[in-house]
């Protein structure tokens, strides 16, 4: 990376924007910040980061400019600001947001004189230095190429292909796993807790099943791509396994609505299958192939 080409802006100083900032200044990246909170702007200052205050200082500063804002509306009313400023410019926007409203976002940025991609960070919560930690980028493979080196720093790059919603894609799928994973750990952990038993002693145990995930993925995954996994034995043996959970948290007074919600969609596949005289997985039903 020459010295020249050292240089970033980022504009959005939430969690995941300040460990960025520290994660290009720690490679010796020149780096200027702007966030509506001075106060975050004030922070990164004494780490060694350069005030911008107007987004069309932040611009003017470098050619590439992170933007890590809570979603693609922001980015709007951030650019915004300074819209002569963006021609010639390359706008990094690793916010989350839905796939369409990345692609509409691109087209906007574009037709504003800048070149644009898109990414979506996978990180261990803020901590990108995380080995689990990795970020999604997808849009016009020659500008990612180009400022690939620049943006190393801050985790390890999985670049997807043209289509700017791509990373959104491939981002929100994950999101789709962890979210239901967090509510059900929750709702175990709390049935352990009160059951009037010990959360330390359970975890162990909750690690080690997830060990067998990567199994399970890979079958359903193959099964997936055949129109889903579905046998009535087995749809009936999910809907009651639902049940015995859905007892198990209400006898002790745990919220059981996830169980709920789950079993619902082996009742319908149920009924689906009822109705259609042959098996209908949940795939199905999720992509709406069985009513």
């Amino acid at each position: 990376m020459s010295e020249k080409s050292a240089s970033v802006s980022v504009l959005g100083l939430g969690p995941m924007g300040q460990s960025m900032v520290k994660a290009f200044l720690e490679a010796g990246v020149e780096v200027t910040v702007w966030n509506r909170s001075t106060a975050k702007v004030d922070a990164m200052v004494a780490l060694g980061a350069k005030r911008a205050d107007t987004v069309a200082e932040a611009l003017d500063a470098n050619k590439v400019s992170v933007l890590s804002l809570t979603h693609y509306d922001a980015m709007y009313d951030v650019l915004g600001q300074a819209i002569d400023h963006l021609p010639g410019k390359v706008i990094a926007n690793l916010s989350s947001d839905s796939p369409e409203k990345a692609r509409a976002g691109a087209k906007w940025v574009r037709e504003h004189g800048a070149e644009f991609f898109s990414g979506g960070v996978m990180s261990a919560g803020d901590n990108i230095a995380h080995p689990a930690s990795y970020i999604f980028y997808s849009g016009p493979e020659a500008v990612f190429d180009a400022h690939a080196e620049l943006l190393r720093p801050l985790s390890p790059q999985e670049y997807l292909g043209a289509d700017d919603g791509l990373a959104q894609v491939f981002y929100q799928a994950l999101l789709t796993i962890f979210h239901p994973w967090l509510l059900a750990f929750d709702q175990a952990t709390a049935v352990i807790a009160k059951s009037g038993h010990d959360i330390a002693q359970f975890v162990p145990f909750a690690v080690r099943a997830s060990e067998a995930f990567p199994y399970f993925m890979d079958e359903f995954s193959k099964a997936n791509q055949n129109g889903g996994w579905a046998d009535l034995a087995s749809l009936k043996m999910m809907d009651a396994g639902a049940q015995h959970i859905i007892d198990a948290s209400e006898e002790v007074g745990v919220d059981a609505g996830l169980s709920h919600l789950a079993q619902s969609y082996w009742r319908k596949a149920l009924a689906a299958s009822e109705a259609a005289g042959e098996p209908v997985s949940t795939y199905a039903l999720m992509l709406g192939k069985a009513s």
